[in-house]
């Protein structure tokens, strides 16, 4: 098959180019109209596909519901936004719960699927601040170890990729080094971490934050926070969701501008009410959820924000022409 346009991503850039894809895989790269027979898509812009590692689900479905056929339809028709690979990601919940969702995750990926590819699984809980929880359920949250870490990652066939930690309650850092050296990321976040206590994180193997800004400790200039290790250490990973609603524009420039083009990653925080009208309710985590007219998610007990129903694509418009972040900055994350 052979795809152009006069706007493809090439070398941080776009240029006039035409691209030949077999088998799934791209092949080869062409001048624009060197070859007969590409189907031609203009002067609109062809990107590498995204990827959203922080994804609950979509559709009516929820990666905590353990359904294989929920699981199969979201990664179905989630590439109609762009996105070509995901994590799909856990909610605190009960150990019965948890060990479900990620077996669940391990038979779809066994079994095969279509669309989008399932990289992994991002394990967001238990091992949470009770301050910072967010919509994640108190009566869940459990303190960190290795030995019940290791329990879900067996059920999960080693799937558990990416970990959000609240790297503070973690003793000695045990869970933290243990993951580290075992390939997965831990990601500070649902954290009450000060500054000097995420220091000491990085330096045992933490190397990302879970959606900056949101769930952790804010800036001060004498009290710099989560927030402030963020903006402040280029060589951490952070995610943010693009929204507009759970930072705004100037909030998400910031980042972007102290992260540089490498280190910002761009996520959704979706939930299961992606795809349903402003208004839908919807179980999250045990508690009701309601859909606002933003597209963003809230507590119906506190109005708090529990998420999003963001699209990827709406998240890339948003970084380019509200928060006015660099192309390059925004494709990269």
């Amino acid at each position: 098959m052979l795809i152009q346009s006069k706007n493809v991503w090439i070398a941080d850039q776009f240029i006039s180019a035409q691209i030949e894809i077999d088998d799934s895989k791209i092949t080869n790269i062409y001048k624009y109209n060197e070859k007969d027979g590409a189907y031609d898509y203009g002067n609109r812009k062809i990107v590498p596909g995204f990827i959203d590692i922080h994804c609950h689900g979509a559709y009516g479905f929820d990666t905590n519901d353990a359904n294989d056929e929920g699981l199969r339809n979201w990664t179905k028709k989630i590439p109609n936004e762009g996105v070509t690979a995901l994590l799909a990601t856990t909610i605190t919940q009960s150990r019965e719960v948890l060990t479900n969702a990620v077996a669940n995750v391990a038979k779809v990926v066994e079994d095969g699927y279509e669309g989008a590819e399932i990289l992994g699984i991002h394990f967001e809980g238990p091992y949470l601040d009770m301050e910072y929880k967010g919509a994640q359920p108190k009566q869940f949250i459990a303190k960190p170890t290795v030995k019940e870490f290791q329990t879900y990652q067996k059920a999960a066939k080693g799937l558990i990729k990416y970990v959000t930690l609240a790297t503070e309650a973690d003793e000695d850092y045990e869970l933290t080094e243990y993951l580290y050296d075992n390939g997965i990321v831990v990601s500070i976040g649902h954290s009450a971490s000060t500054y000097e206590e995420a220091v000491f994180a990085f330096a045992h193997g933490a190397r990302s934050q879970t959606h900056v800004y949101n769930g952790m400790t804010p800036f001060n200039h004498r009290q710099n926070g989560l927030v402030g290790f963020s903006l402040r250490v280029n060589g951490m990973y952070g995610e943010i969701i693009c929204d507009g609603n759970h930072s705004t524009p100037a909030a998400l420039y910031n980042f972007f501008n102290a992260k540089g083009p490498d280190y910002g990653i761009m996520v959704t925080d979706a939930l299961m009410a992606k795809g349903f009208e402003p208004g839908s309710r919807f179980i999250f985590g045990g508690n009701e959820i309601e859909i606002y007219e933003d597209g963003s998610a809230h507590l119906v007990s506190t109005k708090g924000l529990a998420g999003s129903t963001l699209r990827m694509n709406e998240g890339l418009r948003i970084l380019v022409e509200k928060a006015m972040v660099p192309f390059n900055y925004a494709i990269n994350a």
